[in-house]
């Protein structure tokens, strides 16, 4: 049989997800090759920023990062709504840049909130700017691949206080004064490999440049290489979250179906959903993860189908989906706030979809997160109005 493009992604995932007891296999060794081969190009980049040799700017301005060492997701998106709320509450002024992945408006930029009107559309934003401008509504929002040019157009047009970069990390063409670095709990480090043998975009050693690790999905227990993490990050802080999720919104369906079963308490109520057929479908860099919180809220989930992260769903795709849960008998579709924004106006749903979102909470570490991001913006703010 012959292999095909999906086929084979289908494998290399897997062997970026899985662990080193996989059995050996020539894909296995070409991929731990190449990441060899882009290991030695990072080590190399960061070298030449470090010595000054790649220059980086800075912007006069506070400027606050939120990354990962990880390909996929560990929560920036809605870590980066937590912390934007968090730095309002303080009475700061704050704007959000973001590269505005695979959107229309990557290369060019632009504004896709100006802290009143939503001026882009999810295709030219990119889904997770136009998610967060969505969420926050009075916070701008700019995309942009050069974080240095949004940043200067954030200044010139809002004049924030803090400047609140998504998924920044590795940008090391940007100078930040605060890098805040996300670690999800159950896989802190991948399986340990480089891209693309594993997920790490860097050696655990990167946590070194960071000001402060958070640890995503806390919830699940004690992370592992936890040991290791605290070696690369000594006398610095570490914080656990988790992932709260809440009923974002519901599409209601056709007449047929009773409104009276979507009266909810709170958009925490889901106690809806038990015991009744759902189908359900996402395309974000933890599916899985999804799946099992649909079927944390006890419901007969029939079928789950995945797509691949920031997927652009064709109208045959959102037709078959639609088929398959008519076919089910489900009561309830459910999906992601991601992936909703990217079909919120392409088809008319006769079957109730439930759109998940996700809060972030510290939890007992509420206020000592809290009292590290005033501190911290009080210092920065301080010195550069001085």
């Amino acid at each position: 049989m012959m292999a095909t493009p999906g086929n084979v992604k289908e494998k290399i995932q897997a062997i970026m997800t899985g662990g080193r007891e996989n059995r050996s296999s020539s894909l296995k060794s070409f991929l731990f090759a190449v990441s060899i081969g882009y290991g030695g190009i990072v080590r190399l980049r960061q070298a030449l920023y470090k010595k000054g040799l790649l220059p980086s700017k800075r912007l006069p301005c506070p400027v606050i990062s939120i990354g990962n060492l990880t390909v996929g997701g560990s929560g920036k998106t809605p870590m980066t709504i937590y912390v934007a709320e968090l730095i309002k509450h303080l009475g700061y002024g704050v704007a959000i840049i973001s590269r505005g992945y695979k959107g229309e408006a990557e290369k060019i930029g632009g504004v896709v909130c100006d802290g009143c009107i939503i001026c882009m559309g999810p295709d030219t934003a990119g889904d997770e700017p136009f998610m967060v401008a969505q969420r926050l509504k009075t916070v701008p929002v700019i995309v942009g691949q050069n974080r240095f040019k949004a940043g200067r157009l954030a200044i010139q047009e809002f004049k924030p206080d803090v400047l609140l970069l998504d998924d920044a990390f590795q940008h090391l063409k940007l100078l930040r004064d605060l890098d805040l670095v996300l670690l999800d709990s159950k896989e802190p480090l991948g399986n340990t490999y480089l891209f693309p043998r594993g997920t790490l975009r860097e050696t655990a050693s990167a946590l070194s440049r960071g000001d402060a690790v958070i640890l995503t999905r806390s919830d699940i227990g004690k992370p592992p290489f936890l040991d290791q993490i605290k070696k690369h990050f000594p006398r610095k802080p570490i914080f656990h979250s988790s992932h709260t999720p809440y009923i974002y919104k519901i599409v209601t369906g056709n007449s047929s179906q009773s409104r009276d079963r979507l009266t909810i308490l709170s958009k925490y109520d889901f106690d809806i959903f038990k015991n009744k057929s759902a189908f359900a479908f996402s395309g974000i860099a933890s599916n899985d993860d999804f799946c099992r919180t649909i079927e944390s809220f006890k419901c007969k989930l029939e079928k789950f189908s995945g797509f691949p992260d920031h997927h652009q769903y064709s109208d045959k795709e959102l037709d078959e989906i639609l088929e398959s849960a008519t076919d089910l008998s489900v009561e309830f579709i459910f999906t992601t706030e991601k992936d909703y924004v990217r079909i919120a106006h392409k088809i008319k749903w006769p079957i109730h979809l439930v759109i998940i979102g996700i809060e972030i909470s510290f939890g007992e570490n509420d206020i000592a997160f809290q009292s590290f991001i005033k501190s911290r913006l009080q210092g920065l703010i301080k010195k550069n109005r001085n």
